[in-house]
């Protein structure tokens, strides 16, 4: 029994950080960003009163709205998300509560821009295992809660949205969510992209927000490097575990984290530019969000039919990096 991705969501706040309002805050201009990021704007949840839980919140909404389903249908609901509301509980707990789904267990999986395919594979896996029949899968970050927008190498990367999906058991034998490979290293990975502060290793002092600790800190030439080797590779594990040729492929689904990165995928897969799906022009990298955010609108524009072949790769701090076959129900 496979899972089949049976709903689709996104939400992306409605404030627009440009790169010409950047050009303001920051040495930089909107033509070098564009040229090493493919990112022109992205989307930024302005109001400190709402976190990460409010996007799931609406996300989850949608979500149940399309498949005319009630909260209490819910079995599970996994979060996928680096910036969770609160160290604890976990904002999947605190989306249940939004949502009012009480017949549901509910926590968070952080596998930072990995997230989303970490938690569809475990939530697939519960659906597999026939204990659960519908699960809702979110990936979400509030990014800007943890940029550092006097550092120009982070601040033009990141911005905020969530999306997610629901997982019930596939109709017909072949299809769903066919195959996963989720991989780490964190031997190499672990130092190159991190935020040191406000965990029990630097716990929040005076000392830790004067050095700038509570934000992300990354090496860009070496994640850059390790993120096309790993997701060119795993793209290419997906096909050929399961005979798929380029031409078979209806969509890549790259995590959206730089437009060379999602160039340089495609190109080492051979896959026709048309079929892969890039929106980091308009969001830029919303971490856990980027991939369910692309799921959602190739559905909203009926791209997706059935028998659609999908590609889902992704590449994170840790490092973490994973690949998702779906066939389309």
């Amino acid at each position: 029994m496979k899972a089949a991705i049976t709903a689709t969501a996104n939400y992306l706040p409605p404030d627009i950080l440009t790169n010409h309002e950047l050009e303001i805050m920051l040495e930089t201009n909107d033509e070098w960003i564009r040229s090493r990021t493919g990112i022109s704007e992205r989307r930024i949840l302005k109001d400190p009163a709402k976190a990460t839980s409010y996007m799931c919140g609406e996300v989850a909404r949608q979500l149940l709205e399309k498949r005319a389903m009630t909260a209490d249908d819910i079995e599970v609901i996994i979060v996928a998300t680096m910036t969770p509301d609160m160290l604890f509980p976990s904002t999947a707990c605190i989306t249940q509560s939004i949502i009012g789904a009480t017949n549901a267990w509910a926590f968070d999986i952080n596998a930072a821009c990995s997230g989303f395919l970490y938690a569809l594979n475990i939530g697939a896996s519960l659906v597999e295992s026939g204990s659960h029949k519908k699960v809702m899968v979110i990936g979400a970050d509030k990014m800007s809660s943890v940029t550092d927008y006097t550092d120009r190498s982070t601040a033009i990367l990141f911005g905020d949205g969530a999306g997610g999906v629901i997982l019930e058991p596939a109709k017909k034998e072949g299809y769903g969510i066919l195959d996963a490979r989720m991989y780490s290293d964190g031997a190499n990975g672990k130092d190159h992209l991190l935020m040191t502060g406000g965990g029990s290793r630097n716990p929040s002092t005076h000392e830790t927000i004067d050095k700038r600790m509570h934000y992300i800190h990354q090496d860009g030439r070496q994640v850059f490097k390790a993120a096309v080797i790993a997701m060119a590779e795993v793209a290419e594990e997906m096909m050929s575990r399961n005979h798929l040729r380029a031409e078979d492929i209806d969509y890549l689904v790259p995590h959206q984290a730089n437009q060379r990165i999602i160039d340089a995928t495609a190109e080492r897969m051979g896959v026709d530019g048309k079929k892969v799906v890039s929106n980091v022009a308009r969001y830029g990298n919303t971490t856990a969000g980027t991939i369910p955010i692309c799921l959602a609108e190739l559905d909203e524009q009926h791209k997706l039919q059935t028998g659609s072949n999908l590609v889902l790769v992704s590449f994170g701090a840790g490092y973490t990096w994973g690949g998702i076959y779906v066939k389309w129900q």
